[in-house]
């Protein structure tokens, strides 16, 4: 099924897009650089977002300076649960959920048992770049964790699924999902283990499922099968995405989304640069597609309309 991936010849026959043509054909074209900061910087894009009504996790607070660590148990104070994350983090490197805490200890998603210290730790690496890009100073973003759905219980091992929308012009172009495994430590990223699941942009039904860009058909840590994966409220999870075109002005970006059992569907955050192993999960090219949507695609419609008309393509 997959031959195509190390077939140079294969690859530009199945419309693959690769990295130095993104880079140059796509995001230099697209993507003004004055705009990457809407995206690059997590507290930004939260406000951004929640100033058209996108919905996004509640943020609890940010720490911006070294003295200002010792006051987290004070910032959230009433959660039980709560996310640390670099505001210019990349990759999911930095992330730190809690799921709970006493009065010794902080227990993570991925089941770690840290100290107050070690917390604490973790927010100073962030404030002095560790995660971030480029390695610059940064501000810890501490918001409410996403109260997991049980309708994907059986697909994430110890993690919130997301589903990555690639968007462009402001038409979702290419979906997956990416589940948290046990090799991921709880995350969804493909490269640190996750598994992806490409999915129909139409219908939101399972194409193919990958880990480590191989063929998978049950998760490895759950055996749920992949093929009966589901996703809720599919059209509102493109609409999201298509918001954030409108939101950010950037003719091609990765908008990763959540689905919160009592919230819906919620924008976690944005990408200008988003990776190319979308197309290895869903067993095709994006350059196809892309060119599709240049050719066939009208413009001047609003977020919802841009999203009707990529579902009713699949009809």
């Amino acid at each position: 099924m997959f031959e195509w991936i190390f077939n140079g010849k294969k690859l530009r026959e199945n419309g693959v897009l690769g990295m130095n043509d993104r880079n140059y054909s796509v995001i230099a074209k697209y993507n003004k650089r004055s705009l990457y900061t809407l995206v690059d910087d997590k507290v930004k894009t939260k406000r951004l977002a929640n100033s058209i009504n996108i919905n996004t996790p509640k943020m609890i607070g940010i720490i911006e300076f070294q003295y200002q660590v010792k006051n987290l148990l004070d910032i959230v104070k009433g959660y039980d649960t709560f996310v640390i994350k670099p505001a210019h983090g990349s990759g999911g490197k930095g992330v730190l959920v809690i799921k709970k805490y006493d009065a010794e200890h902080f227990y993570s998603a991925s089941g770690d048992v840290l100290s107050f210290k070690d917390v604490y730790q973790h927010v100073s690496n962030t404030l002095s770049g560790l995660f971030s890009l480029g390695g610059k100073y940064d501000v810890a973003l501490i918001e409410e964790a996403v109260n997991f759905s049980d309708v994907f219980k059986n697909f994430s091992y110890h993690g919130v699924p997301d589903v990555r929308v690639i968007v462009y012009k402001g038409f979702p172009a290419m979906v997956m999902m990416r589940l948290a495994t046990k090799e991921s430590g709880g995350r969804a990223n493909l490269h640190q283990g996750a598994v992806g699941v490409g999915l129909d942009v139409s219908t939101g039904l399972p194409l193919n499922a990958v880990m480590h860009n191989k063929p998978i058909f049950e998760h490895p840590d759950t055996k749920a099968n992949l093929m009966d994966l589901r996703v809720p409220f599919w059209r509102e999870h493109l609409i999201i995405g298509s918001l954030a075109y409108d939101m950010t002005g950037l003719g091609y970006l990765g908008a990763d989304i959540v689905l919160d059992e009592n919230r819906g569907p919620m924008m976690l955050e944005v990408n200008a640069r988003p990776g190319l192993a979308i197309q290895i999960a869903n067993g095709k090219g994006l350059k196809t597609r892309l060119q599709e949507i240049d050719e066939k695609y009208p413009l001047g419609l609003s977020a919802e309309e841009r999203v009707d008309f990529v579902l009713n393509q699949g009809k």
